[in-house]
């Protein structure tokens, strides 16, 4: 199971005295159980599949036209839509940058899949090495130990 889960659970029209109304997908995304939700249009949708073909082969996106607005047909979008982000999800081991970026994903740097925590011998001996700051050693605790003159050291708070 991937540790990433999408779903579209709905979608809302908006009309805009600027421009024709548009639709909204609401998204949810769910990894390492932590859930948060996204907002996009249908262009932002498509936008992405067209950088994705830059990297590689995505599956196919919902028509980009819906020549009406009726709920039945924004509805088989909506679905089209959350099978297309699972797909994505499903077939691939690791999900290109862009796709993390677009579902609001930090991404970190990943193992590729034949290596796990299970082949550390096969790590060099240098990346394997933890780094740190310097640290500081005390010879003498003065708070442990009284000072020779026998007064207790000043405290700063």
């Amino acid at each position: 199971m991937h540790p990433v889960m999408v779903c579209i659970p709905s979608f809302r029209s908006e009309d805009s005295t600027m421009e024709k109304g548009y639709t909204v997908f609401k998204i949810e995304v769910l990894m390492s159980g932590r859930q948060h939700t996204v907002e996009k249009r249908y262009s932002e949708f498509h936008a992405l599949h067209k950088n994705l073909k830059k990297v590689m082969k995505p599956p196919e996106i919902p028509s980009k036209h819906v020549r009406n607005w009726v709920p039945k047909v924004l509805e088989q979008r909506r679905l089209g839509l959350e099978q297309y982000l699972q797909t994505i999800i499903m077939e691939n081991d690791v999900l290109p940058k862009i796709f993390l970026d677009f579902l609001n994903i930090r991404h970190f740097p990943s193992l590729p899949k034949t290596e796990s925590c299970g082949s550390l011998e096969a790590e060099s001996e240098e990346s394997s090495k933890l780094s740190h700051q310097p640290v500081l050693l005390f010879l003498r605790d003065p708070y442990v130990l009284p000072a020779a003159n026998g007064k207790s050291p000043p405290v700063i708070i």
